[in-house]
């Protein structure tokens, strides 16, 4: 079915249009949620900065030892975990709607069966 869906239908407002045949869409900011993302990270970032910078700057001798003992390779690794643990709970979460998906559809593909074979039996002459 290819009618355009009416104008103030809520889901033709929220639609994206796309070009055929064009990778534009690909490299677009329309519809990304990198405008979200970043209202929320360029501030924390700024803020971690700074911060930074006061810490290592007015901070008193345990303070700039404790700094220097956190290593970047301690960052990185608590924060490879907690983004590994964020992308298994989504990978699974995505799978566990894929399987339900695939259920549903198995189960209207029955039902469908059961109703064209319902109608022949009752339409048999």
């Amino acid at each position: 079915d290819t009618r355009p869906l009416p104008s103030y239908s809520p889901v033709a407002l929220n639609m994206i249009e796309y070009e055929e045949g064009k990778w534009l869409p690909l490299f677009s900011l329309k519809g990304s949620v990198l405008q979200k993302a970043a209202r929320w990270a360029v501030p924390v970032a700024c803020l971690a900065a700074a911060c930074s910078t006061y810490f290592r700057t007015y901070a008193d001798d345990g303070v700039k030892e404790w700094i220097e003992a956190m290593k970047v390779s301690d960052r990185l690794r608590d924060f490879s975990f907690v983004l590994g643990f964020l992308i298994v709970f989504r990978i699974q979460t995505a799978y566990a709607r894929w399987w339900e998906a695939g259920t549903l559809l198995q189960q209207l593909r029955g039902e469908w069966f059961n109703s064209f074979s319902s109608l022949l039996a009752f339409c048999n002459n």
